[in-house]
């Protein structure tokens, strides 16, 4: 039966009609600056308007993880904390990660504002403080695979397994342009030309893309000091460091890049981290860097040479644009020095303001006052078998053939010996920030080791191994010898003397050529080798870099399941003493940059079809006529190839193409392909411009120009203002001056007269609607410097700014 309830009397109804309401609609944020629903602009200025002073330099400064603890976060008003190479939670497993983090960020949300920390780590090839984290290839590796979607593809990756352990902000990527193999950071380069850390620049936006800030470092020139020494002094005038080194942190400006990380190194003998008018006028200001910039470790300490840090050189590195500071141990010190230089005067509360003003930004930007604490649901990402199968196609790409006498591909099924110290090796073929700060030996993380590849690929083979090759006989048909350099990181990695192979190396190779057999060599390095003499030796070259913890993408090359398609991103030399020794210099290489090999189609493949004939052009269409091979299997097919993109197939030697892009250029080859499918080599290219169709202007340029004397720098962005993508582009414009071109970047430019050209790289050839790409160049000229007046882009004018 029912119970009877007394009625509510009218004080007691409206008493709860407002508790619901209270419930229902939750009341607004008491600050600003804590309602997401406004401009970060304007929650900036508000959290601002209430720091003290003491808040502020706690924004500006990094403290490691072992030297603190969550309360002293709390008291001192900590802004970030970092983990630094090798340090992680007890036990070094994902979760536990994500609980410290969260015991730091907590300490921070604990202090009267709430501000939450930046917590940062060097992610730099994965998440690889973390055990069992997806490692991939170092940056020399990713270099050479020539493929910025798949880099990009690794930064997303990467991020959620950073997001998943509480991390929020990774010191990566490192945009060094790496000039001396000696560097014991050559393998955190892509490459020896800015046109490689300048396409790899993706990777920021796929860090970034996953809510992780990205780092560019190390700023600027780190890759070309004297001797190759880390930390030493590059000595280069100013147009050959913007040639040279400053492209790619151009292009991580123009990805809005979090944060710019200085370099230890000095330029012409002053040290980076005191260099106001390489941090505060150029970066901030000529490029435009709205992020904020950090230090590197105890890097301010460097500026005036002596042990630990001096109150003179704290005040050079904030007045010089140093935003936040690493002091890994002496934070404490650091915030008093701080304090006292700006009550007496000598550092401006405009500059901790603005210091604050861009370190707050970031951290609204990316939630992190809306989501401060780690995303478990991304936890179990950390070493997924998704994140390792892009892992593993990075390796594939990576691999880069440089000797084949035919032994290559390995045949499944054939009797194999495996040697070589880094065969059976997780430490060796991860090298150096790979859960220790100079990498290690053995089983340091979870992965597949190259032998354990090369059984897995080819389960069908007779695989034996001896790390020194002991027991190997001529009834084998072929040694892999898996050797070369042993883990290490900066400063410990510089060779001042040999760059060979060592003792151990050199006597497991001996064992091998004592049988007959031929040897194939995956060469396991950060950089390239001093390898000339013992080369003839060899049957193959294979240089897989330093793969991560995916060792079964070196066999999938070793065995054909993928055709070795990897370019030298660095010049390889003759002899060690060749260094430094760098594509154009003029010095005889052993590989040139570029180099790479792949497999050789079967015999019989068709041969070579005729130069194509273009006709009946219009904006949209055009025609290819061409003839049949002379030589080779007959032609079953056809297939047409605009630049690398297969753009038509046919069993006739002619073919209409449909539905071409008004004003455009592009070159077209042929290859002819058998009745079982093999193709034979490309046609001489033949170059088709359709005549554009568009009235208006379909693209925006514009022209900023750095100007120091008789000499400039000009950089150039094109925007693709119009409906459709630009694809093989052409910029032309013509100097009303004097002016002649003397170094460029990010294009292929011509100058005849004052007429100029600037035609795209290949990995800058599309630019989509409402995209843009930069482009630059240095110069000379004597009297004045106009601007030129107009430009046009594959024949049609653009508007100008």
């Amino acid at each position: 039966m029912r119970r009877w309830k007394p009625a509510l009397t009218l004080a007691a109804t409206c008493a709860l009609v407002a508790a619901m309401l209270s419930v229902a609609r939750p009341a607004a944020a008491a600050e600003p600056y804590l309602d997401p629903s406004l401009p970060v602009a304007t929650r900036v200025a508000d959290l601002l308007s209430r720091m003290s002073l003491d808040e502020k330099i706690g924004q500006m400064t990094q403290a490691e993880r072992a030297s603190v603890t969550p309360a002293e976060v709390t008291q001192y008003r900590l802004g970030s904390i970092l983990s630094g190479g090798g340090s992680a939670p007890s036990p070094n497993q994902p979760t536990a990660w994500a609980d410290m983090v969260d015991t730091f960020q907590n300490g921070a949300l604990a202090t009267p504002l709430r501000i939450p920390l930046v917590y940062g780590a060097d992610a730099v090839h994965g998440h690889n403080n973390v055990a069992g984290a997806t490692i991939f290839p170092h940056n020399i590796g990713l270099g050479a695979t020539r493929d910025p979607a798949l880099v990009q593809q690794i930064g997303k990756a990467t991020a959620e397994e950073v997001a998943g352990t509480g991390v929020d902000w990774t010191f990566s990527p490192c945009l060094c342009v790496a000039r001396n193999d000696r560097w014991g950071r050559t393998y955190e380069s892509f490459g020896e030309k800015p046109e490689l850390p300048v396409s790899m620049a993706t990777i920021i936006d796929g860090y970034q893309g996953g809510g992780v800030m990205a780092t560019a470092k190390h700023y600027v020139g780190d890759g070309g000091t004297t001797g190759g020494v880390d930390q030493g002094d590059t000595q280069l005038s100013e147009a050959e460091l913007r040639a040279i080194h400053l492209p790619p942190f151009q292009e991580a400006v123009r990805r809005n890049v979090a944060s710019v990380m200085v370099s230890f190194s000095s330029w012409n003998g002053q040290k980076l981290h005191g260099h106001d008018y390489l941090i505060t006028t150029v970066l901030k200001g000529e490029l435009g860097f709205g992020g904020f910039v950090v230090s590197d470790w105890n890097g301010i300490d460097q500026i005036e040479g002596g042990a630990g840090f001096t109150a003179s050189e704290v005040r050079r590195a904030i007045n010089a644009g140093i935003d936040m500071v690493m002091v890994p141990t002496e934070w404490k010190s650091f915030i008093s020095t701080l304090k006292a230089e700006v009550q007496a005067g000598r550092v401006a509360m405009s500059r901790i303001d603005d210091a604050n003003r861009r370190i707050l930004t970031k951290k609204f930007e990316y939630g992190l006052f809306e989501r401060p604490l780690a995303d478990r649901s991304l936890t179990p990402t950390v070493g997924s078998s998704a994140h390792r199968a892009i892992a593993r196609q990075a390796v594939r790409e990576s691999q880069v053939l440089l000797k084949n006498s035919g032994v290559l591909p390995l045949a499944k099924g054939a009797k194999l010996f495996v040697a070589g110290k880094s065969a059976d090796n997780i430490g060796y073929q991860s090298g150096g920030w790979t859960i220790s700060w100079q990498g290690g030996s053995g089983a340091t993380t979870t992965g597949t080791t190259i032998l354990q590849g090369i059984r897995s690929v080819a389960p069908q083979s007779t695989v034996t191994y001896s790390a020194g090759g002991a027991g190997i006989d001529s009834s084998y048909a072929a040694a892999i010898a898996v050797v070369g350099e042993t883990p290490y990181a900066e400063g410990q990695g510089d060779r001042t003397g040999s760059l060979g192979l060592d003792a151990t190396d050199l006597q497991t190779l001996a064992t091998l050529k004592a049988s007959g057999v031929p040897v194939v060599v995956v060469l396991v390095s950060g950089r390239p080798l001093d390898v000339a003499a013992q080369l003839p030796d060899w049957s193959a070259l294979l240089a897989a870099w330093l793969p991560g913890t995916e060792g079964a993408g070196v066999a999938d090359v070793l065995f054909g399941d993928y055709n070795p398609t990897g370019k030298l991103p660095v010049t390889w030399m003759q002899s060690a003493s060749q260094e430094p020794i760098n594509d154009g210099d003029g010095k005889p290489s052993l590989f040139a940059f570029g180099a790479g090999l792949s497999y050789s189609p079967p015999a019989q493949a068709p041969g070579r079809p005729g130069t194509p004939v273009a006709s009946a052009v219009t904006s949209t269409t055009a025609t290819l006529t061409w003839t049949a091979p002379t030589s080779g299997a007959p032609a079953a097919s056809y297939r047409v190839y605009r630049g690398t993109a297969l753009a038509a197939t046919t069993t006739t030697t002619s073919v209409q193409l449909t539905g071409l892009t008004p004003g455009t250029t592009a070159q077209y080859t042929v290859v002819a392909v058998n009745a079982a499918g093999q193709v034979g080599p490309a046609s001489s290219p033949v170059t088709v411009t359709t005549p554009p169709v568009q009235t208006g202007s379909s693209c925006a340029v514009t022209y900023a120009v750095n100007d120091w004397g008789a000499a400039f720098g000009a950089t150039i962005t094109i925007k693709n203002t119009g409906a459709s993508a630009i694809t093989d582009w052409t910029l032309a414009f013509t100097f009303p001056g004097t002016q002649r071109i003397t170094q460029s970047w990010s294009a292929v430019w011509s100058q005849s007269g004052a007429a100029v050209t600037a035609r795209n790289e290949s990995w800058n050839g599309t630019i989509p609607p409402g995209g843009s790409v930069s482009i630059g160049f240095n110069g000379s000229y004597s009297g004045t410097n106009p601007r030129p007046a107009s430009f046009t882009l594959n024949g049609t004018a653009c508007t100008t700014s």
